[in-house]
């Protein structure tokens, strides 16, 4: 539904999009995510035709976007990050202005215009002024007039920002209703927003993706293969047993009641995976040792850890200029 490949943006000297490619198919929610100033904005504004890329291609629903805007426009809706509308109008005249503008035809207005109110639960306040909404609300109106005319492809550029929780929270499951049945192309640079609204994740920096999957692909290509236990004994004891049954390893150590110590051990990468499960030696280097034990499970890795590891690798390799 939605193919990129090898986006290029300039901005004088600042190249804003640096190759950037992925492929969204029909019925997908996913989410494009990376801090501030990665590139979000700008390579949905190629998407959507506000900006042209300097190189690379764009297919929207099998259609070409370079040289065929107007024809691929008809089956997207977008919703920028500072969605424009007139305060002064009713949401329901509002809504059929921009019915007319996206050229909806007139015999379809009426319907479409009910449709959206409906689906963006917006029927309570259809005779209410733009400029008496709260913001979730006029975020809400901004949502509907990207969907009258009924596309297969939703683009949303940020859009729970200046949201209070109550709003992200309702605008969080509106979106998740809008994705059961388009594909959806959300970005943001909350990552619960994107952990819990969408099935895969694109991580963007500096202007190349970085990473691209299913939270749960991520975050298992991500696992140290590490764990993380409590202990009781001499720091130096605990250390020297857990080096000893992992020679190489990885050891950060914090103090906690009585004596105790919260251990995070990382065992060195190897070429050959171990036969034995590192806790396993752990545990009986520590019971040699006579350090007590309370807590020994494996390290998890959520999505919040691969995001920041992402961007850390990629900051420590800063390649990719094509």
């Amino acid at each position: 539904m939605i193919e990129v490949s090898d986006l290029h943006r300039w901005f004088g000297a600042v190249h804003a999009v640096r190759g950037a490619g992925f492929s969204i198919p029909a019925g997908q929610a996913v989410g494009l995510l990376g801090p501030n100033g990665a590139g979000k904005t700008t390579t949905l504004r190629m998407l959507t035709g506000i900006l042209r890329p300097q190189r690379g291609s764009i297919r929207i629903a099998d259609v070409d976007a370079l040289t065929h805007a107007v024809q691929a426009r008809r089956h997207f809706g977008y919703l920028p990050e500072s969605a424009p509308s007139y305060p002064e109008m009713a949401v329901r005249s509002f809504l059929r202005y921009r019915a007319g503008v996206q050229g909806v035809a007139a015999r379809r207005r009426k319907n479409r215009v009910q449709a959206v109110l409906a689906e963006c639960q917006l029927t309570d306040v259809a005779r209410r002024r733009i400029g008496q909404l709260s913001k979730g609300y006029r975020q809400r109106v901004a949502l509907a007039s990207a969907l009258l005319h009924d596309p297969k492809v939703l683009i949303l550029d940020e859009p729970t920002n200046g949201l209070d929780p109550t709003q992200i929270r309702e605008a969080r499951s509106l979106i998740g209703d809008l994705a059961q049945n388009r594909t959806v192309l959300v970005s943001s640079h909350i990552l619960p927003e994107i952990e819990r609204t969408c099935q895969r994740v694109i991580i963007i920096g500096a202007g190349r993706v970085l990473a691209d999957g299913t939270p749960d692909e991520l975050c298992r290509s991500a696992d140290t293969g590490g764990c993380i236990a409590e202990i009781k004994g001499h720091l130096a004891a605990i250390e020297f047993a857990i080096k000893q049954a992992l020679p190489g390893c990885s050891l950060e150590t914090a103090p906690l009641e009585e004596g105790w110590w919260r251990c995070a051990i990382r065992p060195a990468p190897q070429s050959e995976p171990e036969a034995t499960n590192p806790q396993e030696l752990i545990g009986i280097a520590l019971a040699s040792a006579k350090c007590p034990i309370r807590l020994l499970r494996p390290e998890t890795t959520g999505l919040e850890e691969v995001f920041v590891r992402v961007l850390d690798e990629a900051a420590r390799n800063p390649g990719g200029e094509a």
